[in-house]
Order: structure tokens, then sequence, then C-alpha cells
């Protein structure tokens, strides 16, 4: 048994609007429960969350399961304890580019309108890099297509109106963002880039599993609370999501939750057999040394026991 209390927990997470760290933040159950004080850090990207964690300033991170793997395989002590959503990578163009439903139902197709151009994207190794750069590869269009990383998604539809670049790859968000700012629509929606692809996860230190597993239980407990919420009743989300993230007005993350409306927190076997997909395709990109093992990257046991039902992705 654990005599140790812990003071306080550091929780990472990203402007994502759709994550159910905006949910979490909205009241002070969670803080309640587990009688300690929440730091939350915003960081613009994974891989920026992931050095965080290796630095250990952080116990729990909302991520993308690409720069997570990049991570474990370079000795960063984390493992994903639960998902939170599939399906949350897309692409945006100005109207004058076809979209997937314009172009034969191919990805190709629309990749091709952008050669001699250039596409903004997250940084290297985020999850949208990664399946953009896949996707470059795999159609062999690397070196016709210029990609421009940014810290940040929001400069991608910056630039994109200050015409710096030409299409975007990213979340939802970006896509609500910058058909706000500048005349562009969704190019390729979430289920075409890569089915099942799970766009986030939680992510745990090692220490904190090891020695407050108690903490593991109590915080996915309310992270299944607030995925249920934003799947059963998005109104309701959109309402604290805006409060809480007061950046963005209600109609905004309304329109964010209706892209791909695809949460909850099991590990189910699409999840995890799409992440494996993740794990050889970013050996094949040289972004790890090594082919992962699903052990190295997930612990299954207490998600088990806080979702033992169907999923609901």
């Amino acid at each position: 048994m654990n005599f140790i209390r812990k003071q306080n927990i550091n929780i990472g997470h990203l402007s994502t609007a759709y994550h159910t760290n905006y949910i979490l933040m909205g009241n002070s159950d969670l803080e309640d429960d587990l009688g300690m004080d929440i730091n939350w850090h915003l960081f613009g990207t994974g891989p920026a969350m992931v050095k965080a964690f290796k630095n250990e300033e952080l116990d729990i991170g909302y991520m993308g399961l690409p720069p997570a793997i990049i991570g474990i395989d370079s000795g960063v002590p984390i493992k994903c304890v639960a998902g939170g959503h599939v399906e949350g990578t897309i692409m945006i163009g100005k109207k004058d580019y076809k979209n997937v439903s314009q172009s034969n139902e191919s990805i190709y197709e629309v990749l091709a309108q952008f050669k001699g151009k250039s596409i903004g994207v997250t940084s290297k190794g985020s999850i949208h890099e990664v399946i953009l750069s896949h996707f470059l590869k795999k159609y062999k269009i690397q070196d016709a297509i210029e990609v421009k990383n940014y810290d940040q998604a929001e400069f991608i539809a910056i630039d994109m109106k200050k015409g710096i670049i030409d299409g975007g790859v990213g979340t939802p968000a970006l896509a609500v963002f910058a058909s706000t700012i500048l005349d562009s629509h969704l190019i390729i929606g979430p289920h075409y880039f890569w089915k099942y692809n799970p766009s986030y996860g939680i992510f745990f230190h090692e220490n904190i599993m090891t020695n407050f597993p108690e903490i593991v239980l109590k915080f996915l407990t309310h992270h299944k609370r607030a995925s249920f919420m934003l799947r059963e009743k998005p109104l309701q989300s959109a309402e604290t999501i805006s409060k809480t993230f007061n950046i963005i007005n209600q109609a905004y993350a309304e329109a964010v939750l209706e892209i791909s409306p695809k949460y909850c927190i099991a590990l189910s076997d699409g999840y995890v057999n799409s992440t494996m997909e993740f794990v050889k395709a970013l050996f094949d990109l040289g972004y790890i040394n090594q082919n992962l093992k699903i052990n190295d990257i997930f612990n299954f046991n207490y998600v088990n026991q806080i979702h033992p039902e169907q999923e609901h992705y």
C-alpha cells in the first residue's frame, strides 16, 4: 500500500477543442476527487509534450499516438492507458481545390493538386505530419510538394490566408478555424485518411502508474464521464468547452464536435491495430529505430476496469 501523498498533478493538453480536458477543466470534480491541485499545461503539439514527460514535468498527457511512440522508442517512460477519439486528421484547401468526393474518392488525386505547391502541417512527428508523410511517400510525390511544419495548428490557417501555403493538414478544429478567416473547405474528411487512426490517447508517466495507481483509476472515471458527455450531449459539451476555452464560442465548439464524433476511452482492437500500423509507418519513415510491441505502448489494466463494456468509436 502506498503511503506517500502526492500534493499536485501536472496534466498536459493541446488546443484541440474536443479532448475531454476542456470538460474536466470546466468544474472542480476531478480535483475534488483526487484531493490535490491540478496544474493544466497547454502545449502546441504532441512532440513538445513528450519532451516535458522526458524532463519529468508531466504526470498525464493528452496526445496523439505517433509522437508518444517516438518518445517511447527513445526511452521516455510513458504508456497509453486509455483512448479518447479516433479519426481526427483532416485536410483543408481553398474553395478552388477539389475535395475527395470530387476526386473519385482518391486521396492521391486530392494531394496531386498540390504538386509544385505547399502544404502546412503540425510539427514533425505529430500524428497529422506522420499521416501526411505516409501518403506522400506512398504515392511517390514527397519531392513534388513542399511541406511546412508549424508549432501550432492555427498558424497553418493564418499562412493559408496570407498565401504562404496552399493547403493544411490537422485536426477538425483547424477546418473550423480556417473557415472563419478565409474561403476554405474540407477536402479530405477524417474517415478517409486512416481508418480508426487514434487521434489521441491518455498517457501516464510510469512513476504515477507504479506509485499512485488510484490516481489513474480516478482520472479515467472522470475521463469516461466526459467522453460520454461529448458523445451523447454535444450541445451541452459545446457550451462547457466554450466557457472553459474562452477564445472560442459555442457555435464554433459545436462545429468542431460535429466533424468526427467518435469519442470513447476504450483501447479497442481497432484502436490498437491502427496504432501498430503507425508503428510500421514510423519505422518505414525512419522516425523510430525498432518495431515496438503492443505492450511497449499500452497498459490495458486500468481502462479494462473502468470501461469493460463495448467500445463507442
